[in-house]
């Protein structure tokens, strides 16, 4: 099923979730599902198109960030703006997810390095995700998730490492309390997996990149158990010991 932002904001009535999204007709999909059917209402901003963050989460349950074509180190006003805002959510310590694009930023909000590959590798397809001690102490992880990048960061200083990669070796991590960042999607409908095969095809010629055909052949093996993390996640971050933050 399909919603447009307003649906998305208003069909539960708990304080929302900030959403951030970074191009016009990015949705949060599955991530936008799943909170919703955790009680959860969204509120959906794109500082893209100018649309303006709030000065604090007091009204707010937390916030995620999600990807984005754009870079971390882009010199975009907006890609400033909001790295320099990921200050509201770590002072007030507010549950904090950022996905792919989001998590970059909060590395480099956090002093920390993104960057390509030294040998130029992309991770565009299906790859293995190894948990580290600290993230099997948390949850069961998938063994395979779905990327769609060209660069990584490092960890930065005071971060706990969740989950390796072979190419990219940080692939998730918490910062404090409720600061989390991953490398990976675990947000993609099968509609936004078809849309991203399409519209990102040129990008399957760079090297580590998977041919289309893999990334729809591998949904159907491996999606079901990265939906089912993405779901546990979402809940160890935005619910506490049962008690929805919503309200």
């Amino acid at each position: 099923m399909l919603f447009d932002d307003r649906t998305f904001y208003t069909r539960t009535t708990g304080k929302p979730v900030l959403i951030i999204l970074h191009q016009e007709r990015s949705s949060p999909g599955r991530v936008g599902h799943l909170l919703l059917e955790k009680g959860f209402s969204l509120d959906i901003r794109r500082p893209v198109l100018g649309e303006a963050l709030p000065a604090t989460l007091e009204d707010h349950a937390g916030a995620v960030v999600f990807g984005g074509p754009m870079s971390a180190n882009d010199d975009e006003e907006f890609i400033r703006r909001e790295i320099d805002w990921l200050s509201v959510p770590l002072t007030e310590n507010k549950p904090f997810l950022g996905i792919c694009l989001g998590a970059q930023m909060l590395v480099r909000h956090l002093g920390g390095v993104v960057a390509p590959h030294h040998e130029g590798l992309t991770e565009i397809g299906w790859y293995p995700l190894e948990a580290t001690e600290k993230g099997r102490a948390l949850m069961e992880w998938p063994s395979m998730v779905y990327q769609f990048h060209r660069e990584g960061f490092d960890l930065p200083v005071g971060a706990e490492l969740l989950a390796s990669g072979s190419t990219y070796p940080n692939q998730a991590f918490r910062y404090g309390e409720n600061a989390w960042g991953i490398q990976f999607h675990g947000e993609l409908t099968r509609v936004m997996m078809h849309r991203w095969v399409v519209h990102g095809a040129h990008r399957f010629e760079l090297p580590g990149a998977q041919v289309g055909r893999a990334h729809l052949e591998g949904r159907m093996d491996h999606d079901g158990p990265l939906r089912d993390w993405m779901d546990r996640f979402l809940t160890h971050i935005f619910q506490r010991q049962g008690e929805t933050m919503a309200a």
